[in-house]
């Protein structure tokens, strides 16, 4: 199946070395009060961040950035227009905190969240949707179903946000891509996909590796067939890139290399074209060697910096469900 990128379908073999989990455009919004380096609005600059990271070898990048909250969609378009580089943008929705209170989004029911994504994923993207209920739209479509869980989430007695997220994906076949702030919130996302059907590799639980801690929930995530995304590379304030590394060989020794993808979660303070200290070439030109350091070989590398995002952005559908592309 096509892997949908914002100038359109493309095959597997095409996408090459890809990060899963950036952020190459922000706009300003109530992200940008939490944390400023959270805007990431400069079109030359990011530009000049793509060419950099395809000079390294880097061939694709999944913005996680969801509708409503500063996503700049026209943008991610010139941009892969501007410098070659493949983007897959997406659709779905982010934490409380990046809405202001009353944001059209929170007035949509489970059916209207449900057709917004289809919309997206469908028919084309909405712009300048941050503040105004969406209206304009462009012909570049969605490639990936943003959702984020956390506390806030967690308490929240409604769960249409999830249940429209999972029906999307059921029936469109694009990836969810799942911001989680814990293991255990990340087990409860993915068996609550599960149990609503949708594809195992449809599924995507990000930020695992902000902690350390116990690797045993890693795995058991894995053993659901879902895949893991390790995105807290360079990402110090967390902990260092040995432990990262090391997490990656032992789950690699438990037979999980199918199951891993990387990225590095993108911030303005850490993109080199925005005075930041690692960009988007860290992994190829910092990681990846150290990764070869301890001992872990090239076939797993290449597998999920390269096979394992091919299949993890394909569209995946049942066998009663139709092509959508």
């Amino acid at each position: 199946m096509a892997i949908q990128t914002v100038l359109g379908p493309i095959e597997k073999r095409e996408l090459g070395f890809c990060h899963a989990h950036e952020h190459i455009f922000l706009a300003e919004g109530p992200h940008t009060k939490v944390n400023p380096a959270l805007r990431i609005d400069d079109f030359h600059k990011s530009c000049q961040e793509l060419v950099s990271f395809k000079r390294v070898g880097g061939k694709a990048v999944v913005d996680a950035q969801p509708i409503g909250c500063g996503r700049m969609a026209d943008a991610l378009v010139a941009a892969a227009l501007q410098t070659g580089v493949h983007i897959v943008a997406s659709t779905g929705f982010h934490k409380f905190i990046n809405y202001e209170t009353d944001h059209w989004l929170f007035s949509m029911d489970t059916t209207s969240l449900f057709e917004l994504f289809c919309q997206e994923i469908r028919h084309g993207m909405f712009i300048n949707a941050d503040t105004q209920p969406p209206l304009e739209s462009i012909d570049a479509k969605a490639g990936a179903i943003k959702t984020a869980i956390d506390e806030d989430r967690m308490e929240d007695s409604s769960k249409k946000w999830f249940e429209a997220a999972a029906e999307a994906s059921v029936v469109t076949g694009v990836p969810i891509i799942c911001h989680t702030e814990s293991a255990e919130q990340g087990m409860y996302l993915a068996e609550f996909y599960l149990k609503r059907g949708v594809v195992p590799g449809n599924i995507i639980i990000c930020h695992l590796d902000r902690t350390l801690v116990d690797v045993n929930l890693h795995r058991e995530i894995a053993s659901l067939g879902v895949y893991v995304e390790y995105d807290t590379i360079g990402r110090f304030k967390y902990h260092d890139d040995v432990g990262e590394a090391r997490l990656i060989a032992q789950m690699i020794e438990w037979g999980f290399e199918r199951s891993i993808l990387m990225g590095l979660d993108t911030t303005r303070e850490r993109l080199k074209s925005y005075g930041g200290n690692i960009g988007l070439g860290y992994i190829v030109q910092k990681f990846i060697p150290l990764m070869r350091s301890l001992g872990i070989p090239d076939k797993p590398i290449r597998r999920m910096v390269v096979e394992n995002p091919a299949e993890a952005f394909s569209v995946k559908l049942g066998a009663e469900r139709v092509e959508v592309f």
